[in-house]
């Protein structure tokens, strides 16, 4: 049945030589094992397409395979032997019972098996019950969306962005915390890193009013500048160092000043609790910032902080009811110093970047805001350029328990995920980026932010 050369599948083509077009199917093995492959009649049986575990599902590989169109019959090899899924379509051949699906241009209509409740209480991740829906659930080459639908798509969602208020984004409980600009500069950045935020409003108790945000950003450039001019960070520089005393020399440093060389005043951008959502995303991307505080004002009263609003919490309100452009990325090894991500993270203009191995596989993420880990011990004191980004990441994970775990930093999807679930997973709570990666392989190739996500909704 299975020829001597078992050799694992590299990456398989779109075109045959001879011409013939294959469709990039995934292939799912939810029944555990040390060890999997993968072998069909795709491939006349002659090679072990190793399978991947699925990051957090122990239990689950997979594998992406090009196939041609036509119908398949396929078996799992697992730990040494040989095993069908019974879950999925099979039938009885000569040498056994095999696994079978049709790989069809045009998807058919096929009723699942089972309710949709029922998988995924028992696994957090598409199983691939049915191959025979394959050009559904696990066909890559997806239909392209034609410009009307995509039309009809963003007017749908503006209208609704449009009917609904910032009032909406309000939880039913929670706290804001916001920092007094007279607070010194290392008050604000232990305050923030034990909090487990990246960021907060700035009140003037002499003007009565908010007047700014303090951001992982902030700390960044405080950072970089200490690197750029080679000085040392002093704790009576830190004790001595206001908000406002930084906010203003940050101000002379990008040439935001007056004909009489005075730092001009950056006004807050904030939304009031009435204003349409489509209007406070706006805000957002327009200004490049990463919240909009929702104040409310009233005659005579002090202003009230309510709520940051961020593209997440909008994503969110969205969820309750094509093809991206492609642009270069940043990746970086474990084995880089501290000071290059910071850069990159400036230079580029990203909020965050990909680690990756010898191979590209990505191993983590570094964000803007795990700059505030290296207020334990008071990293910050120490050589950037000495210190790598893995002893970075490693600090975030020893300091913060809200720092997360590893599966819960790096999330990821595939080119090929539909909008609505890439929606639904930067609606939860913490995730601002996916990770784009290649299935099986972890290979990193690109990322997709709330960000892009609003510019192709709202564009």
């Amino acid at each position: 049945m299975f020829a001597s050369d078992m050799n694992p599948a590299r990456d398989a083509g779109r075109v045959t030589t001879a011409g013939a077009v294959l469709f990039p199917i995934q292939f799912t093995w939810p029944h555990g094992g040390r060890s999997v492959f993968l072998s069909g009649s795709f491939n006349r049986w002659t090679e072990l397409v190793p399978m991947s575990q699925v990051e957090g599902c122990p239990n689950v590989f997979q594998a992406v395979y090009a196939v041609p169109l036509g119908c398949h019959e396929y078996k799992f090899f697992v730990d040494g032997e040989w095993r069908h899924d019974e879950r999925q379509p099979h039938k009885t051949v000569e040498y056994g019972i095999v696994n079978t699906f049709d790989a069809m241009p045009i998807p058919a209509e096929v009723p699942l098996v089972h309710p949709r409740s029922e998988i995924l209480n028992n696994m957090e991740v598409d199983n691939g019950l049915m191959h025979r829906v394959s050009a559904v659930t696990l066909n890559q080459a997806m239909p392209r969306i034609s410009e009307e639908d995509v039309t009809a798509s963003r007017h749908r969602i503006a209208v609704y962005l449009q009917a609904h208020t910032a009032y909406e984004l309000l939880p039913e409980s929670g706290k804001v915390v916001a920092l007094d600009v007279a607070l010194p500069i290392k008050q604000a950045f232990h305050i923030l890193s034990e909090q487990g935020i990246p960021l907060a409003p700035l009140w003037d108790f002499r003007r009565g009013k908010f007047v700014g945000v303090i951001t992982a950003s902030d700390f960044i450039l405080i950072l970089r500048e200490l690197v750029n001019n080679r000085s040392n960070l002093t704790e009576e520089e830190l004790e001595t160092h206001s908000i406002a005393a930084w906010k203003e020399g940050k101000a002379y440093l990008k040439g935001q000043v007056d004909g009489h060389g005075r730092p001009i005043p950056k006004e807050l951008i904030y939304a009031s609790p009435s204003e349409n959502l489509k209007d406070v995303a706006l805000k957002i991307l327009q200004s490049g910032v990463a919240i909009v505080p929702i104040i409310h004002l009233e005659d005579g009263l002090f202003p009230q902080l309510l709520h940051l609003a961020s593209l997440a919490g909008i994503l969110k309100c969205i969820c309750r009811i094509g093809e991206s452009t492609s642009r270069p990325f940043a990746m970086l090894r474990l084995t880089a110093s501290l000071s290059s991500a910071l850069d990159m993270l400036v230079e580029a203009h990203v909020s965050s970047i990909p680690i990756v191995d010898d191979n590209d596989s990505l191993v983590d993420v570094y964000c803007r805001s795990d700059i505030m880990a290296l207020a334990k011990g008071r990293a910050y004191t120490h050589n950037l350029n000495e210190m790598t980004v893995h002893q970075a990441l490693q600090l975030g994970l020893d300091s913060n328990p809200p720092y997360g775990t590893r599966s819960q930093r790096c999330q990821m999807c595939l080119r090929t995920d539909t909008l609505l679930k890439v929606m639904e997973q930067l609606a939860n709570p913490g995730v601002r980026r996916l990770v784009i990666v290649e299935a099986g392989s972890n290979r990193v190739e690109g990322i997709t932010s709330l960000t892009d996500i609003f510019r192709f909704l709202l564009g």
